[in-house]
């Protein structure tokens, strides 16, 4: 169905194909995923394949990419269109109506179809991906993870032979990438539909994966085997196959409960050397007494933060806090977005807000930093209100890293955006590059933004807020993008700034980081506070946010393989 022959991909001003002896095929009605570190050209090749490459992004294409027989250096992409469904990694940048239900009919319009057939197609797949809610929602007012949904639906409705997605589980919940990639595996195994998928969370697509294509670093040319033995020599793979290789199970296990039959032996050998976890329940914490004018402690508040073995989060040390919300509620469009919450940041403390796609993860952190306004309640960072605040001054209080790093980034070059995030800080010059190079070893200063992957400009736009050092940094989805490579140095770069004390709060649906991560895990549910304890406790009795290596060792709370490894060494 989909065919390179020796394919190598060029982009204008640059020295050397971004890739280049592609030459595999992919059959009809399998899912083959693209696997490989951050910055190899995994999106070139899905490019290559709707056309995109080179007709909309420039650049030379040499060799031939065949698409249903169709050679796609002489069709474009609108002549591909009724056989190749495409998703990147911005929803937003796919959409052209302004609501949901417009947006899932609107490439079925395109082709021509009979509206009593389009009807049907719309109600199936607002079925199919639980949009059924939000069929009459302008696309402006939903969360990152309901776009990508609907981005997704789009490029169902018109049935296409081949999809092509890049991405498409990096916004979504647990709950949700489950449900999307069921619907992918039933049209690869009902519909003889054919997918070609890149994603770095591995651990939630290896396992329904018919092939894998490795691309192990920029301009090799990428293998394509069995999951399960690229995943023993693959340079990325996920903790369920980080545990298996630590524990030599042969073959590799791709699935938890693979791995969970062949683990008795470890977790008889892991018994006695099981971490001291509290064991009380993670529930709603006590609402905080009313503020007083004297400078005595905050609000009484259960002891969240308890110490777990090297190398996961060390406890952060007691201290005043950092921010306050104060039965904080925030109506956006007509939506109850937040409702009486009440929070207490300390510093040198990492909390990762979890929950469903729309449940107010991103409206927190929006009122943290003063792009909204209370409804009711109150927010303040240190002394100052945020939405009452001079974005000057607001700067040195606290930073956002948003989901879409480009809001953040306006210069043509990574130096020019260095340059203005020095300036802007009133940093010593040279303090923003100088975290670029931790964050994004190998990136030159002359490279435009919009030339780095999706990965890449999230970490530029981390650089550039981090250089400010404020001393409350929020991160919205920080790991969309990233590999396992970076996602470890974002992981080492934010323990650091926690050991100094800084206040970390993630908005994020890795469960893994928040398990490496985390020292407290805060669900949020409609707007609502429905647990808030240690990351052991929350995330270990979730069938949602459990991370695999505790899925597999349970009843042991293990949260990552790096704490395995340490207790057997």
């Amino acid at each position: 169905m989909i065919r390179f022959e020796n394919v190598s991909v060029t982009y204008d001003g640059a020295a050397e194909p971004t890739v280049q002896g592609v030459d595999f095929e992919v059959p009809e009605g399998e899912l083959v995923l693209l696997v490989g570190p951050s910055g190899v050209g995994k999106s070139t090749i899905l490019g290559a394949v709707s056309g995109l490459v080179p007709h909309f992004t420039g650049g030379t294409l040499r060799g031939r990419v065949t698409v249903a027989g169709r050679d796609t250096r002489t069709h474009k992409p609108r002549e591909l269109a009724d056989v190749v469904g495409t998703v990147g990694q911005d929803p937003l940048a796919h959409f052209v109506t302004d609501t949901v239900e417009d947006e899932l009919a609107y490439g079925m319009e395109s082709l021509g179809l009979a509206p009593a057939v389009m009807r049907r197609r719309v109600e199936e797949t607002l079925d199919l991906l639980g949009l059924a809610d939000l069929r009459g929602r302008p696309i402006a007012t939903l969360s990152g993870g309901q776009q990508q949904r609907v981005a997704i639906g789009s490029v169902l409705t018109p049935h296409p032979k081949v999809l092509v997605l890049d991405e498409p589980t990096s916004a979504l919940d647990p709950a949700a990438a489950e449900e999307v990639l069921a619907v992918l595996q039933r049209l690869v195994h009902d519909l003889g539909t054919t997918v070609l998928m890149a994603e770095h969370r591995l651990e939630r697509v290896i396992q329904y994966a018919d092939q894998v294509a490795l691309l192990p670093s920029p301009g090799t040319p990428p293998t394509l085997g069995a999951p399960a033995a690229v995943m023993a020599t693959s340079p990325v793979y996920p903790p369920v196959v980080a545990l298996g290789r630590l524990a030599s199970w042969t073959p590799l296990p791709l699935t938890v409960r693979d791995a969970r039959r062949r683990a008795t032996s470890l977790r008889d050998r892991l018994a006695p050397l099981e971490p001291a976890h509290p064991a009380q329940p993670a529930t709603v914490p006590p609402q905080p007494a009313a503020p007083t004018s004297s400078p005595g402690p905050g609000p009484r508040r259960r002891p969240f933060l308890r110490r777990t073995p090297p190398p996961g989060p060390a406890a952060p040390p007691t201290a005043p806090h950092t921010a306050e919300l104060r039965s904080l509620s925030v109506h956006r469009d007509g939506i109850q977005a937040l409702h009486r919450i009440d929070l207490t940041l300390a510093p040198g403390e990492t909390v990762a807000l979890m929950g469903r796609n729309g449940a107010g993860k991103s409206t927190l952190l929006a009122s943290l930093v003063g792009l909204v306004q209370p409804s009711a309640g109150s927010v303040r960072v240190g002394d100052a209100v945020p939405h009452r605040t001079a974005p000057r001054d607001l700067v040195r209080r606290v930073g956002l890293v948003p989901q879409e790093p480009r809001d953040l980034l306006y210069a043509d070059t990574v130096a020019g955006e260095c340059a203005a995030a020095d300036r802007d800080a009133h940093a010593e010059p040279g303090t923003c590059r100088r975290l670029v190079s931790e964050l994004l070893p190998g990136v030159t200063d002359d490279i435009h933004p919009r030339d780095l992957s999706e990965g890449q400009r999230l970490a530029l736009a981390l650089a550039v807020v981090l250089t400010a050092r404020p001393p409350l940094l929020l991160l919205d989805e920080p790991t969309r993008g990233l590999d396992y490579a970076a996602k470890a140095r974002l992981v080492a770069h934010l323990r650091a700034l926690a050991t100094d004390g800084h206040t970390i709060v993630l908005a994020t649906h890795d469960v893994e980081l928040a398990a490496e991560l985390a020292h407290r895990v805060v669900l949020l549910a409609e707007g609502e506070v429905i647990a808030d304890g240690p990351a052991a406790d929350v995330v270990v009795t979730s069938p949602s946010y459990a991370p695999q290596v505790s899925k597999i060792l349970a009843p042991q709370k293990w949260l990552t393989v790096a704490q395995v490894r340490q207790a057997l060494a």
